[in-house]
């Protein structure tokens, strides 16, 4: 348990230092915002989707470390991937973050994000890694609300 926790710590902190695919993407087809009012999170989410594909993804902003890392590691994971895709993997992130039971295939599934499950100890904390993922979600679904993770 120690060596995942130092991986965790690792990972957290060089997303945190150095996120990637931090920038704003112009043009995009998709775009939303987040915001974490508790832990001060604020992040703008763009994506170009291409026949249901994710092209591209960045996003812009700042806040705590959870909340960048976890932007920094959902754009490089989601990258490629379907729309379908990426609505399964928020669905797995979300379980595994809030403490429910998945399959050894799911949290496979979810590669380097698995290591997010920790913070399902601290649920302040969940809201922290989650923001991005409801970002995305309404990215997707073009509600133009400003996801909150306050709830």
């Amino acid at each position: 348990m120690t060596e995942l926790r130092e991986l965790y710590q690792e990972v957290i902190l060089d997303h945190n230092k150095n996120p990637r695919n931090f920038k704003r993407l112009e043009p995009h087809s998709h775009h939303a915002y987040g915001n974490n009012p508790l832990c001060g999170d604020k992040l703008e989410l763009f994506l170009n989707v291409v026949d249901g594909k994710i092209e591209d993804i960045t996003f812009v902003g700042s806040g705590c470390a959870i909340s960048t890392s976890s932007a920094s590691l959902m754009t490089q994971f989601l990258k490629g991937k379907s729309v379908a895709e990426a609505k399964q993997t928020f669905h797995y992130f979300h379980e595994l973050v809030t403490g429910k039971n998945l399959g050894e295939g799911e949290i496979e599934e979810l590669g380097k994000l698995a290591l997010f499950e920790g913070v399902k100890e601290f649920p302040a904390r969940v809201k922290c890694a989650s923001l991005s993922w409801h970002t995305l979600l309404n990215a997707l679904e073009d509600t133009n609300q400003i996801a909150q993770t306050e709830a």
